[in-house]
């Protein structure tokens, strides 16, 4: 199953006039060492301004020598994120400012402490493949803030992980970090443990800290999603063709550079754009725009032969209610099923309002759901069943008692964990509970129950030696 919003004329279509911008308008690169590389390989540097003028002969070499496949690696190595290898992927956010502790509460700022209770309930849920921060830590200086919480994350979840990078002398302590776990440089680099994200600023920007640091991630080789934010009507054009145009844009700009840095370093196609409420004056997560942005920048990645991150299976709701499920549904259906490598950032309270670990329950209900609907099925002799068909319309009329149900139906069916499927009484009887409750009782009961292996003593130990030296050189 696979779906398409655009055709191959469209996709060239914006490949040519995305190339058309960065040769015409060009993107700021304030930063000194970039922009001498873009001038050493051809491009159009005016030096006062910080603009470069990216030819189209320098994109095709960029996207022709980038890295296209790539694996992250938990703690445990044997759990895996793997990208532009026909694998679907599934992560957390990676740190919101507030923290949503009870579903229609005030919120507060986020802590620590709610970095590991993302990182343990993260680990738990079968759907997550990558378990974000979620928190952003508003007690810790922001310069060492990211050790912190990288190292926060290791304690409480062996899968992979992300979080955000804060700039380039944090990203020296953090690589300090993977080569404690790993061992070596070496291993370090071979199964690296979390990305960097180049967020492009639209329009047509990109940020000196996501490029400086950089620098410092390619010496274990990191792989770099790249993602900007574009909003049409507000940082980019009123209409979904000319959002695409520039978000493919600033995403080949992002990608000339990391290959400037390093030829070869692994990227990811990042097409998080959104559309802007002219009502609200904000930003929409998941309106019908997002489902066809996520299908749309889906085909553009994959028309490069790249690996693709978009934002589905989010929700402007505040709670896991009728609202969230239908855009967490809808959104992440149609992006898994364009072929997307990974989906998130979930566990958002509406548009960046906070991070609730409720709705990230409901979410990981919603991955259940998606994974199944998009499985393969099975043509064989055992599965047409003819022999049971013929069978059954001689004999009860039923197949419920025959060893060929009992043998075929647990393959053949998803059983949710939340949705409700029972007789109107036995739910009655039950509580009448609400699927809002259960993502509730959920959460607390991975919380009360769910443990990850802990770090061995010696490493726990280099972990908090290196968060506290980073904290002083950083903080």
């Amino acid at each position: 199953m696979q779906v398409r919003f655009l055709s191959d004329a469209q996709l060239e279509q914006v490949h040519q006039a995305s190339l058309e911008v960065l040769q015409r308008a060009g993107v700021t690169v304030p930063h000194p060492e970039v922009l001498r590389r873009c001038a050493d390989h051809g491009a159009a540097v005016d030096w006062a301004t910080q603009r470069v003028r990216l030819p189209a002969e320098l994109v095709t070499w960029a996207l022709g020598v980038c890295g296209k496949q790539f694996t992250i690696y938990g703690r445990d190595p044997q759990r895996v994120a793997r990208f532009g290898q026909g694998c679907r992927n599934y992560n957390s956010i990676a740190g919101e400012a507030s923290w949503l502790e009870q579903l229609g509460a005030p919120r507060r700022y986020a802590s620590l402490a709610d970095v590991a209770s993302a990182a343990r309930l993260g680990d738990a849920l079968d759907g997550l493949t990558v378990v974000g921060a979620m928190a952003d830590p508003q007690e810790l200086p922001v310069g060492g803030r990211c050790v912190a919480v990288f190292a926060e994350l290791l304690r409480h979840t062996t899968k992979p992980v992300t979080f955000w990078y804060h700039d380039r002398a944090s990203a020296r302590w953090l690589n300090e970090l993977m080569i404690a776990v790993r061992g070596s440089r070496a291993a370090a680099a071979a199964q690296p443990l979390a990305y960097p994200f180049l967020e492009p600023i639209s329009p047509l920007r990109l940020p000196f800290d996501g490029l400086d640091l950089l620098f410092e991630t390619a010496r274990l080789n990191l792989p770099v999603p790249i993602g900007p934010m574009a909003q049409m009507g507000f940082s980019a054009p009123a209409t979904v063709a000319g959002t695409l145009v520039q978000e493919n844009a600033e995403i080949l700009a992002g990608l000339v550079c990391t290959q400037l840095i390093q030829p070869g370093l692994p990227v990811c196609y990042g097409g998080i754009c959104h559309a802007f409420d002219m009502r609200t004056t904000q930003l929409i997560f998941s309106g019908p725009e997002q489902a066809i942005f996520g299908v749309a920048l889906t085909q553009m990645g994959k028309h490069y032969g790249l690996p693709v991150y978009i934002n589905v299976g989010l929700t402007d709701a505040k709670r896991p209610d009728a609202q969230a499920g239908l855009e967490v549904g809808i959104t992440l259906a149609l992006g898994a099923a364009a072929g997307a490598d990974i989906f998130g950032h979930l566990g958002i309270s509406g548009v960046d309002q906070a991070a609730s670990l409720d709705l990230l329950v409901l979410q990981d209900e919603a991955i259940g759901y998606v994974e199944s609907l998009l499985r393969e099925t099975t043509f064989d002799a055992a599965t047409l069943a003819v022999d049971e068909i013929v069978a059954a319309a001689g004999g009860s009329g039923t197949f419920i008692e025959r060893e060929h149900t009992v043998q075929h139906f647990r393959r053949e069916l998803w059983f949710p964990r939340l949705l409700d499927r029972e007789y109107y009484q036995a739910w009655l009887d039950a509580g009448a509970s609400s699927l809002e409750r259960r993502c509730v009782d959920r959460r607390a009961s991975l919380l009360h129950s769910h443990q990850p292996p802990p770090l061995d003593p010696a490493l726990d130990a280099e972990l908090t030696r290196l968060v506290v030296a980073a904290r002083t050189e950083c903080g």
